[in-house]
């Protein structure tokens, strides 16, 4: 009888635990847990008995103090269970997930596993034992020799690939487990190394083992982190450059200048033209390979979430105007959070709002608070659509709707707007040509 590891059991999916299972002629393995499944194979098969790794026990539930039952179930809760079983370990098709493992079905049936009657004698067992156990320690080193390095794209079902080419998918991609992502709270864009072993039975691409570092750091150490809150944060200091040859974009660059961790709004009446510009800016930084970008729509029209999908940025969340309120909080959030760990990390984030005015104030200002230049990490930058400040704005870009609907450029209306402390970003000469240019904008209207 084959002689299995507890580890290895352990990293085993648990389709490949119910085919073991029933090789060795367990009973009634589909009821069990994953915990009790291997207990019960490492009993079947007199297997070592090793704890498992402290980081399979934190993914798995306690398991129950009951004794197995050794009842046959019926044909109809086998097929229930077999539907079950093969649920939990479904992943998406195609190229969104890693492949689901071979069925139990297709496992080889109780009858042809081997039998304790007529298994060799304890002297050959042994030996047969030890050269399996030989073979499966050098088949596992090999499995893990190699090392990946990429940046992490997290699936809407929780898993994740590493794209060791990216932005573009390739075959050489490695899976990411959905426990993985969640233990070690990755996002897209995170930077990751780790072994990987190579594809099993159906899988199409190798697996990550284990997560090393994250964004060049220890992933013990990320993992670690203070709260995003209780990080010690500065003045914006490096200026977010747009670049553009569009007047009104030249205008905010340099008169109403964005930083790293800015806590921007756009105002300004209906028709001044506040989602254009956010769009502009939107398009400018989409290039930026150091940025993190992120577009929630809130409380918005269908026609306006189908042409901000056909943009170069697509929204993380678009809602309607007929969603409620707590939606529209709770995918704001979402993104949000998302972003704070990026920050966190060493990273930079923008997270575009189109607009405030879908959440309550208080939500509202808890979005633009998200927004800071970490000391000793990245920095979140916060850009959102409203129809006036909310209060604690770094900066206020006014957009003035009579300028807009006439044609005329720029349509900032620079009397309206203001940076705190603009020096940093532009420095002196900057913040005095901005100072001067507030006063007689000033004088003329």
């Amino acid at each position: 009888m084959t002689v299995f590891e507890r580890a290895e059991l352990e990293a085993s999916p648990l389709a490949d635990l119910h085919a073991i299972a029933s090789q060795v002629g367990l009973e009634g393995f589909r009821r069990l847990r994953k915990a009790d499944l291997i207990a019960a194979i490492v009993t079947e098969t007199g297997s070592g008995t090793a704890e498992p790794s402290s980081a399979e026990a934190d993914e798995q539930e306690p398991a129950p103090s009951t004794r197995t039952r050794r009842r046959r179930p019926s044909r109809s809760r086998r097929s229930r269970e077999e539907s079950d079983g093969a649920e939990e370990e479904s992943t998406p098709a195609k190229d969104s997930s890693q492949p689901r493992a071979s069925s139990p079905a297709k496992a080889s049936s109780p009858a042809k596993a081997s039998s304790p009657a007529k298994a060799s004698s304890p002297a050959k067992a042994s030996s047969s034992a030890k050269a399996g156990a030989r073979a499966e320690s050098g088949e596992a080193a090999s499995e893990t020799a190699r090392i990946a390095a990429g940046v992490v794209e997290v699936l809407g079902n929780g898993s994740a690939f590493l794209r060791v080419d990216p932005p573009e998918p390739s075959d050489d991609d490695v899976y990411i487990s959905a426990a993985q992502v969640r233990r070690c709270e990755l996002v897209s864009g995170d930077r990751v190394t780790g072994p990987v072993r190579t594809p099993r039975r159906s899988e199409r691409y190798p697996s990550l083992v284990r997560i090393d570092t994250i964004n060049g750091a220890s992933a013990d150490t990320v993992s670690d982190g203070g709260r995003y809150d209780e990080l010690a944060v500065d003045w914006p200091r490096e200026r977010l450059a747009l670049g553009a040859q569009d007047p009104t974009l030249e205008a905010i660059e340099w008169l109403t200048p964005l930083g790293h961790g800015s806590r921007a709004v756009i105002v300004g009446a209906a028709h001044a033209g506040k989602t254009e510009t956010l769009r502009r800016v939107l398009e400018s930084l989409h290039a930026r390979e150091d940025l993190e970008l992120s577009l929630v729509l809130l409380a918005s029209r269908p026609e306006e979430i189908a042409q901000w999908r056909e943009a170069p940025l697509a929204p993380v969340a678009a809602l309607t105007f007929a969603a409620s309120a707590e939606q529209q909080e709770q995918a704001l959030e979402r993104a949000l959070d998302a972003a704070r760990r990026v920050a966190a990390r060493g990273g930079n984030a923008l997270v575009a709002i189109d607009s405030l005015d879908g959440v309550s104030p208080h939500a509202a200002r808890k979005a633009l608070a998200a927004a800071r230049n970490l000391r000793e990490g990245g920095s979140l930058t916060v850009i959102a659509l409203a129809k006036e400040p909310y209060g604690g704005e770094t900066t206020v870009i006014a957009l003035d709707a009579t300028l807009a609907l006439t044609g005329r450029q720029p349509t900032l209306d620079l009397a309206q707007s203001a940076t705190l402390k603009p020096e940093l970003l532009v420095g002196e000469d900057g913040a005095e040509a901005i100072t001067k240019a507030r006063l007689a904008a000033v004088e003329a209207a």
